[in-house]
């Protein structure tokens, strides 16, 4: 199921001349064409603005249907399709311009100044602890639970036979039937996304928001980040142990076990019943397949292949982690 994300105004119909002007690119060659969006290579259309930031992503850039690509001069004369390209010096900075000209609240990461104390009246078949805050136009399903102190943002949808712990703040997310969010979690706040500019650190804007499908547990003290430009995902029957901290764009998929203090970097991407042991780190960029093993304390920073069991640091064979480490 795809949802429409109801969390950030945005801008309709930008001008290329516009974008290249914030860019501070002076060139009368490019038609003023209007476009609808920006948007990563996977997701963009023709009609929306997209960007290439590093060659490891070039078949998919020559795939997207976009054709305005924000790139590099590394990356410009690998692009095969025809299409405006836009040169930059740093493509997150241009990025982070344009998403900006798009979605002017972007970067507002502050409370929701529209929640308010429960009206319980106004919710049948829900019940609230005590200091219960709820933003606008918040949507709950049947027979759900909200304990006490917790905070749910405005736009936030939540299904049915949910439970939400105390002290759990959620903000820009959409949550399916049968969810259980335990104590102190918090879900949805902006990623850790920077990048250095001269002698500052600029933020990435990230507007994207996160989905927690069926079926699903988050433990105590969780805390899962917002997508950039896509959004964070994770899937059917998938259990989060307590401490799990889960970035920016990860997707994970159906019917995982993550035990505690387990870390995801950005945009990384699980398959279905992958088994995680505890305080294991999973870089940000890389693919971890389905009915993948990954012992606890385990550092992995490459692609793990379908069916693998893998140990230590760097990840390795878990065979070839005992041998190595037999006589140690």
């Amino acid at each position: 199921m795809s949802y429409i994300n109801p969390f950030f105004k945005k801008n309709n119909k930008i001008n290329l001349r516009d974008i290249l002007k914030i860019l501070n690119i002076r060139n009368l060659k490019f038609k003023n064409i209007k476009l609808n969006d920006i948007k990563d290579l996977d997701h963009a259309s023709k009609k929306d603005i997209t960007f290439l930031n590093s060659a490891k992503y070039i078949d998919i850039a020559n795939k997207t249907k976009s054709n305005t690509i924000i790139t590099n001069g590394k990356c410009k004369n690998l692009i095969n399709k025809k299409c405006t390209l836009i040169i930059v010096d740093n493509v997150f900075l241009a990025v982070a311009k344009v998403t900006e000209l798009f979605y002017p609240e972007s970067l507002d990461d502050t409370y929701d100044d529209k929640v308010e104390i429960v009206d319980k009246k106004k919710f049948k078949n829900i019940k609230f602890g005590k200091n219960v805050l709820i933003g606008k136009n918040v949507k709950f399903g049947k027979n759900c639970f909200i304990g006490h102190n917790s905070i749910i943002e405005s736009n936030v949808k939540i299904g049915n036979n949910c439970i939400v712990g105390s002290n759990v703040i959620i903000k820009k997310t959409i949550i399916e039937d049968n969810v259980n969010i335990l104590d102190g979690s918090i879900i949805g706040k902006k990623g850790f996304g920077f990048f250095p500019d001269k002698n500052v650190n600029i933020r990435y804007p990230h507007v994207g928001m996160v989905i927690i499908k069926k079926n699903v547990e988050i433990g105590c003290n969780n805390t899962i980040d917002r997508g950039s430009m896509s959004n964070t995902v994770i899937g059917e029957n998938t259990f989060l142990d307590n401490q799990v901290h889960i970035a920016h764009n990860v997707k994970i998929g159906k019917n995982c076990i993550i035990a505690g203090q387990v870390g995801f970097a950005g945009s990384s991407i699980l398959g279905d019943k992958v088994v995680i042991g505890g305080q294991a780190g999973i870089s940000g960029h890389i693919k971890i397949g389905n009915n993948v093993q990954i012992g606890g304390g385990s550092g992995v920073i490459k692609n793990i292949y379908d069916n693998s069991k893998v140990m230590g640091y760097p990840a390795k064979d878990i065979k070839s982690f005992i041998k190595d480490n037999k006589n140690g």
